[in-house]
């Protein structure tokens, strides 16, 4: 009995992430919401987020099991998928100069958020670090990576997990209009999606962003972000190298994500086979269909009612963060194009 009400909790939360990607799916199609960067996968996220805070407390534990699966799961399996849009000659348009802007970005905002996080607001050390990696690396994922190494607490682990969902999910509305306003600043909509990659917070959020401008900075993006998550596992390693040194005995191994890897396999696999027409478009739209119910999930996941009881100063930190990571991407692109 106990195992019937468990698949039931986790089909309704999969069902209630399909219901909404395909309501967003519906609407991202009227023109007037894709003049305004409103495509699919971002109303996606700001239906799952306006779920998530507007629906009853009640609702929430029996769709749990299926949002976090969706969330996870789903998202990393889209991820990966999406790798059959790509191949090598695609990867090899970032260049150098893209690797180097992911790291100059994954640095200066590290850096920055423990200097504004611990010495102007006075924020805890571990909270610092935690919104800083998440906002300079790739979101939640990399602050879940993060805390053994740290030794975060879970309340801690949270409240950083929302507030970089929170202003993820911001930037997917505010990157569209940045590009309307500042387009002709960089060089073409692959330069744009270069970006994104750099830029933006969650693997979901950065799709959900290039795809509202177009799929040539769709496919950048991803190169360039993926390329971001895969300097987490030597960030750890250098983190937890740090914080060796301050006494800790306590060893833990620190692995890629999985799913970098599997998405590497699969373009490298696209890059050297040709598959038929009707599976890719078979492919394509499963994993238009995964990415929708992810970021559903990943916005009914973002508590904004947490953010309140926790106080501003996080609030404020990931919100500066994220004006560094819009500003400073800028600076930091503007002069590397002129290398």
């Amino acid at each position: 009995m106990r195992r019937l009400s468990v698949s039931f909790h986790w089909w309704a939360g999969l069902v209630f992430c399909g219901c909404l990607a395909g309501i967003a799916a519906l609407i991202g199609q009227i023109p007037w919401f894709a003049a305004h960067g409103l495509a699919a996968l971002t109303l996606a996220i700001l239906f799952g987020l306006l779920a998530g805070n507007l629906l009853p407390g009640a609702w929430h534990a029996p769709l749990g099991a299926g949002i976090q699966f969706a969330r996870h799961w789903l998202l990393r399996a889209g991820v990966v998928l999406y790798g059959v849009r790509l191949s090598l000659q695609d990867i090899g348009q970032v260049g150098l100069s893209g690797l180097l802007l992911d790291v100059l970005m994954l640095l200066s905002t590290f850096l920055l958020a423990c200097w504004l996080g611990i010495r102007w607001l006075k924020l805890d050390a571990e909270s610092s670090l935690l919104i800083g990696i998440g906002s300079a690396i790739c979101g939640a994922a990399a602050i879940m990576a993060a805390q053994p190494v740290i030794r975060a607490r879970s309340e801690q682990v949270t409240v950083a997990i929302a507030t970089v969902v929170l202003f993820g999910t911001l930037s997917t509305l505010l990157y569209p209009l940045l590009y309307k306003l500042y387009g002709d600043f960089f060089a073409s909509t692959a330069g744009f999606g270069l970006y994104i990659g750099a830029t933006v917070h969650e693997v979901a959020q950065v799709l959900a962003t290039a795809q509202s401008i177009g799929r040539e900075t769709a496919d950048v993006a991803l190169i360039g972000k993926m390329l971001r998550v895969m300097l987490l596992a030597p960030f750890l390693l250098a983190l937890s190298f740090y914080f060796s040194r301050g006494g800790s005995d306590e060893k833990r191994p620190i692995k890629l994500p999985g799913f970098a890897l599997a998405f590497i396999a699969v373009v490298l696999v696209n890059s050297v086979i040709t598959l038929p027409t009707a599976v890719l478009h078979a492919v394509n739209t499963l994993d238009t269909l995964l990415l929708g119910m992810a970021m559903a999930a990943l916005g009914f996941a973002s508590p904004l009612r947490l953010l309140w009881r926790s106080g501003s100063k996080p609030f404020c930190l990931a919100l500066l963060l994220l004006i560094w990571l819009m500003g400073g991407g800028m600076l930091l692109y503007g002069i590397l194009g002129l290398l």
